[in-house]
This record gives structure tokens, C-alpha cells and sequence, in this order.
């Protein structure tokens, strides 16, 4: 049996595609791969089946770089994006069977026409479900804080915008100051939504510090931008606690995220004068209403240094009537004191003319008791007057001026005194005879 060497396989198999499929073809396909290696351009193609992310068919195709060179800046320009992961693409392509390199599709021509349309059914379908999920207005449900000075800003720390930025807000023409802190995340390609989604969960865990984020990309082309288009992206931007500034640098389109976002400025400078002139309107609010203030505060001196003036026209005049009043309430105070007094002492008079008419007979009795009781005490002083007893023949022994009653109270050689009615007998007691 003859058998053939795997090249002769292979150009048979190229031999029969070329005669075969010798046409080229529009396909629609989803790209899992892309990517430029010394000006080609090489992919993956897959097709999933509908409702799920199973693929049901594969192919490798390239581009080459003369053909790549024309096609891949006219899609960029008309998309405003590159090829990358997940876009959707028709490609015109024609079969081709290397001997070396196997299998794959030539393109020669991309629609970028297609693409857009399904971008544009794709943003669609994210923008549906933030107004089901009713997210999609709460960044505008938000204030702005008046005094707006203290910003996060979400940049590539090289870019040029975000040095534009930041130079604007430092040397504004009314000296407003401005606290800024960078939280660096990638701008452009694949990593786009996870950064930029990570370095809100920095902000968010800070949110006290900040009263506003900005989101900025400058300086660089309008490819790459499905990033700021995600789903997920939208929902933090959408849900953030703080209002959120977006200044993408694109002015062909708004991206999902300057959808959702408090406010949409085109440049990172037109969003550095936004706060200027946030700031600003502030200022001019507070010279206003210092303003009308000081209007107010005249005006009302004037009110009242007017009602002072007639007040004080009016002061003699009420005074006098004051006057007048309090003085009728005091002759009329007087006259009623005059007359609770003159009733008072009469009712004390007619009391005391009570108690001396229930004192008198009292006091007679007690004049009478007394006079029959000195009476008594009279006779009773008198039949114990010692003069009687010395009329009636008693005398009175006397020894140092006090009576002697008993013998023994006396020694001989004592003087004593005898007081007779008539005279006094002095003597020297000789001898003491007791009975």
C-alpha cells in the first residue's frame, strides 16, 4: 500500500481548499484573542452557544501586516476602540492551508460598521438594566458639597492630563486651595474596569476624607475606552457615596460611566475648572449674601433709630399719663389705708373697751382680798409687837445684839443687855443655873 509523507497530505488538503473555497466570505464571530506581533495581527475566533458561554465553534485567523496597516486605524477611528477580548467583529476572510503552519483564516477586511451596532445594542442592554436595578440616576441624587476641596482622583499617575489637572487647580486666578490625593489605576485596555473598580474600594474605605472623585484619562488616543462601558464599573460608579466627576477625554461619545456619574466634563481640565468654578459661585453666593446683609442690618438701623424718634417723641406724654394713673392708684391705695386703719382701731378700741369692763369688777375683787388679808397681817404685826410684851412686864435679854432664850447660850463673864418697857439693865452673868 502506497502512503504519503505529511507534506504531500498537506498540499493535498491545500490543493483541494484552494479549488473548493477559492471564494472569500463574511463571518460573524467573538473575539477570545487579539493581538499585534510585528505588525500582524493574530486572533482567535469563537462562537457561543445563545444564553450561554459555552463555545461551540473555534478558528485561528491573522491579518497581515500590509492588509493590517489599512484595516486595523480605520476601525479605531470609526469604533474608537482596538480589537480586544468579548468584541464582537465580522471579518472578511478566505480559507488558507500552510504545509508548515496548519489551518487558519486570512482576513483581508474588518466592518466596523457591525461592531458598532453591537456595541451600541450592548451599551443599550447595561443602561436597561442600571434603570431596572434603579441606579442609574442616584450619582445625581447627590450635592455637592459648597465647599469642595478635598478631592480623590482616579488617574494614571504618568498621564499628562492628570498633571493638567492638577497644575489648573494649584494655580486657579482666585488662590482657592485644593487637597488632592491620587489613587493610580490603569486607563486603557483590558484591566481598565478592575482597576479603576479597585481604586474606588480605596476612596470608599477613606470616604470621610473626600468630598467629591474625580475620574480622569487625557493625553492618549479614543481606543480603548469599552473599559469605562462595563457593567460592573457602572454599578460602583453609580452606587458611590460620593459624587463622582468624569473627565474621560473623549468628545466623539459619553461612555456609560459619564452617564451615571454626578457630572460629565470632556477633558481632566474642563474638570479642574469645574471645581474652580464650583468654588467660585460659592464665593460669589457668600459676597451676595453678605451683601443683602449689610442692607438688611441699614435698613433695619434705620427702622429703628425711627421708632426710637417717635418713641421718644411720645415718652413725655406717656409719662404724664403714667403719671396721672399712678397717681390716682395712690390717693385711692391712701384712702383705702386711711380707712382699713381707722376701721382697725376702732375695732381695738371697742375690744379693749371690753377687757376694761371685765377687768374692773376683777380688780375690785382682788383689792378687796388684799385689803382683808393686809388687814389680817396688820393684827397679827401688832399682837407681836415686842413693845406690848415690855408694857405688859416681859423683857428682853440681849447678848452681842440678839436674843437670849436659853441659859446655856450664855458664859459667865458675858455682858448682856435686859430691855425692860421702860430703861436698859446692863450685867455681867456671874453664874449659869440650867433648869
Amino acid at each position: 500500500m502506497k502512503s504519503l509523507t505529511l507534506y504531500e497530505l498537506n498540499s493535498l488538503v491545500a490543493e483541494t481548499l484552494s479549488l473548493e473555497l477559492s471564494d472569500e466570505y463574511w463571518v460573524e464571530a467573538e473575539l477570545s484573542e487579539a493581538r499585534e506581533v510585528r505588525g500582524h495581527c493574530y486572533m482567535e475566533l469563537i462562537q457561543k452557544e445563545e444564553g450561554s458561554n459555552t463555545p461551540i465553534a473555534r478558528a485561528s485567523a491573522k491579518c497581515w501586516k500590509n492588509r493590517w496597516m489599512l484595516i486595523g486605524p480605520h476601525f479605531e477611528r470609526v469604533t474608537g476602540q482596538r480589537l480586544h477580548q468579548g468584541m464582537k467583529v465580522m471579518l472578511k476572510v478566505y480559507a488558507n492551508f500552510h504545509e508548515a503552519y496548519g489551518f487558519s483564516w486570512i482576513v483581508t477586511d474588518i466592518n466596523p460598521e457591525f461592531t458598532m451596532g453591537d456595541m451600541a445594542r450592548r451599551r443599550q442592554e447595561i443602561i436597561r438594566q442600571l434603570k431596572a436595578e434603579g441606579v442609574f440616576d442616584m450619582q445625581r441624587e447627590l450635592r455637592l458639597p459648597l465647599f469642595l476641596q478635598h478631592v480623590a482622583v482616579i488617574s494614571s499617575a504618568t498621564a499628562a492630563g492628570y498633571g493638567d489637572f492638577c497644575n489648573q487647580l494649584m494655580s486657579n486666578e482666585f488662590g482657592f486651595r485644593f487637597e488632592t490625593r491620587l489613587f493610580p489605576a490603569i486607563m486603557q485596555g483590558e484591566q481598565v474596569e478592575q482597576s479603576i473598580i479597585e481604586a474606588l474600594d480605596s476612596i470608599n474605605a477613606e470616604a470621610g476624607c473626600f468630598d467629591a472623585v474625580v475620574i480622569i484619562r487625557g493625553g492618549g488616543a479614543t481606543a480603548d475606552l469599552s473599559g469605562f462601558d462595563a457593567l460592573a464599573l457602572a454599578e460602583n460608579v453609580a452606587q458611590f457615596p460620593l459624587p463622582i466627576i468624569t473627565g474621560i477625554g473623549h468628545e466623539r461619545d459619553e461612555s456609560i460611566i459619564d452617564m451615571v456619574s454626578h457630572t460629565r466634563v470632556k477633558t481632566p481640565t474642563a474638570a479642574a475648572a469645574f471645581l474652580i468654578d464650583h468654588l467660585h459661585q460659592v464665593l460669589l453666593r457668600i459676597e451676595r449674601a453678605e451683601q443683602r446683609l449689610g442692607l438688611l442690618l441699614t435698613n433695619r438701623m434705620e427702622y429703628e433709630q425711627l421708632r426710637l424718634g417717635r418713641v421718644s417723641e411720645k415718652l413725655p406724654m406717656l409719662f404724664s399719663l403714667v403719671k396721672s394713673r399712678r397717681g390716682a392708684q395712690v390717693d385711692s391705695l391712701g384712702q383705702r389705708l386711711y380707712a382699713a386703719i381707722d376701721r382697725q382701731m376702732t375695732r381695738q378700741k371697742h375690744h379693749i373697751d371690753l377687757i376694761s369692763q371685765s377687768l374692773s369688777p376683777l380688780a375690785d375683787r382682788l383689792l378687796s382680798a388684799e385689803k382683808h388679808r393686809l388687814e389680817l397681817l396688820e393684827q397679827r404685826t401688832k399682837a407681836l409687837d415686842p413693845d406690848r410684851l415690855l408694857r405688859r412686864g416681859f423683857s428682853i435679854t440681849l447678848h452681842n445684839g440678839r436674843a437670849v432664850s436659853r441659859a446655856s447660850d450664855l458664859v459667865a463673864g458675858d455682858i448682856v443687855e435686859t430691855r425692860l418697857a421702860e430703861g436698859i439693865v446692863t450685867a455681867e452673868v456671874k453664874q449659869i443655873q440650867s433648869s
